[in-house]
């Protein structure tokens, strides 16, 4: 196995790790929205999707997270509004993270999703 791959590994490892140790608040909202968020500034590389990927399993939270060729990370979240603060306010606090800006966009609702992945799905 190449120093490269296994840096990669260790790397996410470390990722995963961090979102499995995230300590989640207690979240009382049964109120369900989907808001499309996009992230800039230095969150490609860094393990940002990886980690929003893992949070919002934890979560419970359903949709995607992809990266986009000009360097920006898009993430599409549904579920409970404070749940999905609580994501958008994590990855910002992250030290390897630096979001510059972002945009939050408000999104019908997707019946029938019930995971999260990385990537949004192709149709």
């Amino acid at each position: 196995m190449s120093l490269k791959i296994k840096l990669k590994r260790l790397k996410e490892n470390y990722v995963i790790n961090q979102a499995q140790r995230a300590k989640l608040p207690e979240f009382s909202s049964d109120e369900i929205c989907r808001q499309r968020i996009t992230f800039s500034g230095r969150v490609q590389n860094v393990g940002f999707r990886l980690e929003v990927v893992e949070l919002a399993k934890r979560l419970g939270l359903t949709g995607y997270c992809d990266n986009l060729e000009n360097g920006d990370v898009v993430a599409e979240l549904q579920g409970a509004p404070d749940k999905i603060d609580f994501l958008v306010s994590f990855m910002e606090g992250l030290k390897r993270v630096k979001v510059t800006d972002k945009i939050v966009e408000e999104l019908e609702l997707v019946e029938n999703e019930t995971d999260f992945t990385s990537e949004r799905k192709r149709t």
